[in-house]
């Protein structure tokens, strides 16, 4: 069965995971990436919910993965970075996000996410950047994020 996932394969087929879209919460971890300066990093979204917006770096928790598997797996997948763990984090809290669109684009099912949100700080020479995810990266003060209108509000949130 094509749709069908494995242990190898964690990921659903398009239309298994557009049921689960409609059906569930999806659990992931968006990361609160900080230079050390104050200023944090977004990234304008290539996918949806939320595509073309700036948001912070994060992604879906996969089914049968630890948190320390999947904060490695999206800061790798995120910002093109192999060595940051989890417990080089602090969990910044819990959050809920709500879109009135999905991943595929299909009219009326919304995309719901309970968020764990981590924050990190690199060091300004750590090159980052995975461009089939963001089309841009850049680094804002929270007061920049706020007052920015092409930043999406559940990123902003963060920093209310």
């Amino acid at each position: 069965m094509q749709n069908a996932p494995s242990r190898l394969n964690p990921h659903l087929g398009k239309a298994d995971f557009l049921d689960v879209v409609r059906l569930t919460p999806l659990v992931s971890i968006d990361l609160i990436v900080t230079d050390g300066n104050r200023r944090v990093l977004l990234g304008q979204r290539r996918n949806r919910p939320a595509q073309g917006s700036w948001f912070v770096p994060g992604g879906r928790i996969m089914k049968g993965e630890t948190l320390d598997t999947a904060f490695t797996r999206v800061v790798r997948d995120e910002l093109g970075i192999a060595s940051v763990e989890r417990s080089a984090s602090r969990l910044f809290g819990v959050f809920e996000h709500h879109y009135d669109e999905n991943f595929a684009g299909v009219a009326d099912i919304p995309t719901h996410y309970v968020v764990l949100a981590y924050s990190i700080t690199l060091g300004g020479a750590v090159p980052i950047g995975r461009f089939d995810q963001h089309s841009g990266y850049a680094w804002l003060l929270p007061t920049e994020v706020l007052t920015r209108s092409d930043v999406h509000p559940n990123a902003k949130a963060y920093f209310r």
